[in-house]
């Protein structure tokens, strides 16, 4: 198994923690973003869209994270990531599409713009998306209400949220006090192995 792979994406840091919980073994090769490795003919033929990460599993080939992590739930079941019932698997693509399209994307200006030279920054653009981060947080207490988790255990969910939420503080975005069921949803997953692995 090869995962071609970014270690700063947060889609890619998605599929390495669905791979550690499973216990996988896997190669890993780097694709530098930065020196635009992902538009090049060799990879655009695992991936047309040019973006990672890209799994290869024997024959088989599978492009962007949510697929990714699909297959290796349905190649690989142990531990399940997914619930049983279509109530519960509905409820994780659900919030899986909500973060990828919503929520990552968010953290990803927000990252983007501190990036720049402080004069460089647009100050109404950083407000505007952390506030998007920070109602996606009240949004998520919401749903954690009287869960560990966002379905009924640990799941390609949480998952999803990872790479965003464990770098609040360095996004300039602070979890408010009064989201409670938040605040220990994030202290469960700074305890799973999979994810401290990733150091975020």
């Amino acid at each position: 198994m090869r995962l071609y792979d970014y270690p700063d994406c947060p889609f890619a840091q998605k599929v390495r923690i669905v791979l550690a919980e499973k216990e996988l073994e896997y190669e890993t090769v780097f694709v530098d973003l930065r020196k635009g490795e992902q538009r090049t003919a060799e990879f655009l033929k695992l991936n047309p869209y040019g973006r990672v990460p890209v799994l290869i599993d024997e024959e088989v080939v599978v492009y962007d994270s949510t697929l990714i992590n699909e297959y290796l739930e349905d190649e690989y079941p142990h531990p399940a990531l997914m619930p049983e019932d279509s109530a519960g698997k509905a409820r994780v693509r659900t919030l899986e599409d909500f973060c990828d399209n919503s929520f990552l994307p968010s953290a990803g200006f927000v990252q983007a713009e501190l990036g720049k030279p402080e004069d460089d920054q647009d100050a109404e653009r950083l407000q505007r998306y952390r506030k998007g981060l920070s109602d996606g947080l009240v949004r998520l207490e919401s749903f954690l209400t009287g869960r560990e988790f966002l379905a009924t255990e640990f799941s390609l969910a949480d998952i999803a949220f990872v790479p965003a939420v464990m770098n609040l503080a360095r996004l300039g975005v602070e979890v408010d006090p009064r989201l409670r069921n938040v605040h220990a949803w994030i202290g469960r997953l700074r305890q799973r192995p999979s994810i401290a692995a990733l150091n975020l």
